[in-house]
């Protein structure tokens, strides 16, 4: 509608303000006093020119190799010009001109000719710069269009990680035999309908991704014994904020993996702080579990695949291991 509404107002800047400052350049007065029908014929040839110039839309031509059509269309309209300044003139007209009658003939020819490029130069170039847009603009829809696909990729492989890893804790309570196993269960449904709630979203509440986060914990932190120490802080100054659903857990969850313990001491850190439109993420553990090398981060780089997309260049994402201890950072600036 936009791009109709611009295409709209270009052509009626034309037809009522530039044609006629151009028609200004030639004899047009007399012409019409000494050469009414010649004159009526050239204007109306010169708005029918522009306008079917347009219409053709040679750039969309051109770019489909449509290389025939072109040729008819521009022999059509050379063609048309050259038969216009042939026009004879009318035997009754009267001309005080002391011009000879030839070359009369040729100056008009020659305007015809003038009138005839300065109008197919404007139409090409309207045509050409609204063919750029367009194909802009379909450029963009494309890309979008790609990287909702990825975005769904990922966030698919993501899933059914994080449900695995989820489940596999689940199982280790049962057959424990744990009083904790129905808290979890019930955790777990609180999680799993939060998922597919927003599965389709494309954002969801700051408030509520905390919320989720904080299941996640609480289901975790069941299934650890004392030596693991788990400490989960937030602090933000605006809840409206929206970021991707799932987006943080898997850090959450890479974390757990490998920071916690049945047999040694260890803390793991969890601490997210929204302020004046930035997020900040962190996960801080001791290494109690190496990852095999064959062992692939899908996780991980699925979620920095799709900050990628969500966020390109508003995002920093680091993490380093020393001394037996992990950390990872994540910043985003979400406005």
């Amino acid at each position: 509608m936009k791009e109709k509404n611009i295409t709209l107002s270009i052509d009626l800047i034309f037809c009522v303000i530039i044609l006629p400052l151009i028609i200004t350049m030639v004899p047009v007065e007399k012409w019409i006093e000494k050469y009414t029908l010649f004159a009526v014929s050239l204007v109306a040839y010169m708005y029918v020119l522009y306008f079917a110039i347009r219409k053709v839309n040679f750039p969309q031509l051109f770019m489909n190799r449509r290389y025939g059509r072109m040729a008819a269309f521009i022999l059509l309209f050379l063609g048309t010009t050259y038969l216009l300044s042939l026009f004879p003139y009318p035997e009754s007209a009267a001309d005080n001109s002391a011009l000879h009658p030839h070359l009369k003939e040729h100056l008009r020819s020659q305007m015809v000719w003038f009138l005839f490029l300065v109008v197919s130069g404007f139409s090409l170039s309207v045509s050409l710069i609204f063919e750029l847009f367009r194909q802009t603009l379909a450029k963009k829809e494309l890309e979008s269009q790609k990287n909702k696909a990825e975005l769904a990729l990922y966030k698919a492989q993501i899933d059914p990680h994080f449900l695995f890893n989820t489940l596999n804790t689940l199982y280790g309570l049962v057959i424990q035999k744990s009083e904790k196993a129905e808290s979890a269960f019930a955790q777990f449904a609180d999680m799993v309908q939060y998922m597919y709630t927003h599965a389709k979203d494309d954002t969801v509440a700051v408030r509520d991704e905390i919320d989720y986060i904080g299941h996640y914990i609480d289901l975790q932190s069941l299934r650890l014994n004392r030596h693991t120490k788990v400490v989960w802080e937030c602090e933000t100054d605006d809840d409206t904020l929206r970021i991707p659903p799932m987006l943080l857990v898997t850090f959450v969850e890479n974390a757990f993996k490998y920071g916690a313990s049945s047999s040694k001491d260890c803390t793991i850190r969890i601490r997210m702080e929204i302020e004046e439109g930035a997020l900040r993420f962190t996960t801080q553990n001791g290494i109690m579990k190496k990852r095999h090398e064959k062992e692939p981060a899908v996780g991980i780089e699925n979620c920095r695949a799709r900050l990628e997309l969500l966020y390109p260049g508003r995002f920093t994402l680091t993490a380093w291991e020393e001394n037996s201890e992990y950390e990872l950072n994540l910043t985003i600036r979400l406005k």
